[in-house]
This record gives C-alpha cells, sequence and structure tokens, in this order.
C-alpha cells in the first residue's frame, strides 16, 4: 500500500471517531515524511516549550479503553470500539516502529506513528484533556 493509499484508509478509518477524555476530539491522519518522531520535533510541531514533557507508550497503551467491549458498553458503543480495533489493526499491519507520543501537560497532543513501508512517517493525531 502507497503511503497515499494509506492516509485515505487512515481518513476513513478514523471519520467520526472522537477519543474521549475530559473533552473531545477526532483524530486526524497526518505523513510526516522523513521527518522522524524526535522530541525536539514533536515539541516545536505542537509549539510547546523546550522542556515540555513527551511521554512515549505503546499504541496498544493508548487506544486500550476505546477498542474494549465490555458487557455494559451499549451497541452504539461497541460499534465505536470495533471501528477503533479496526483502526489499531490497520496502523500495527502497515507501520513499523509503531508508538504513541504524547507532548505536554494538561491539554495533550497525542501522536500514534509508524513508518510505511517507504520510510516515512505516518499516523494519527489527537488531543487529550486531563487535569
Amino acid at each position: 500500500m502507497t503511503d497515499e493509499q494509506l492516509i485515505e484508509e487512515l481518513r476513513e478509518a478514523t471519520r467520526g471517531l472522537l477519543v474521549m477524555s475530559e473533552s473531545d476530539y477526532p483524530l486526524e491522519a497526518f505523513n510526516w515524511g522523513a521527518a522522524g518522531p524526535t522530541p525536539e520535533f514533536l515539541r516545536e510541531l505542537t509549539g510547546e516549550a523546550a522542556d515540555a514533557p513527551v511521554e512515549t507508550r505503546s499504541a496498544a497503551d493508548i487506544f486500550r479503553a476505546m477498542v474494549s467491549e465490555p458487557g455494559w458498553k451499549n451497541a452504539e458503543q461497541l460499534s465505536g470500539a470495533r471501528r477503533f480495533q479496526r483502526l489499531v489493526r490497520l496502523l500495527e499491519e502497515n507501520l513499523t516502529d509503531l508508538k504513541a507520543y504524547r507532548v505536554g501537560r494538561i491539554n495533550i497532543p497525542v501522536y500514534v506513528v509508524g513508518r510505511s513501508a517507504s520510510g516515512n512517517w505516518l499516523g494519527v493525531s489527537t488531543r487529550v484533556v486531563e487535569t
């Protein structure tokens, strides 16, 4: 799959999905090209201070609550969980070195990014609010 095809697949997979935190934010597909997810790059991208924390997590950790299917979820919530599962599969099957990065505090940009077959860095971004 080309980078352009994967970005289109990611756009389709994320359409209408919201990441729930203290506020709800959509997911957006991106292609950073050859620019890798270094702490300096991420701080510059987000406009955070040079000493802002950059936390690395697994993609599975970031999406854990969203992909779960506990018995208390209703049909609409289960449908959303399955859409998040599809998104995670799409990322895992098409990207290597897949990781999630959280930048800053409170209103936190989140990037789930990996390397495509062409060597570019692609993924999805969102934001979470934690006070």
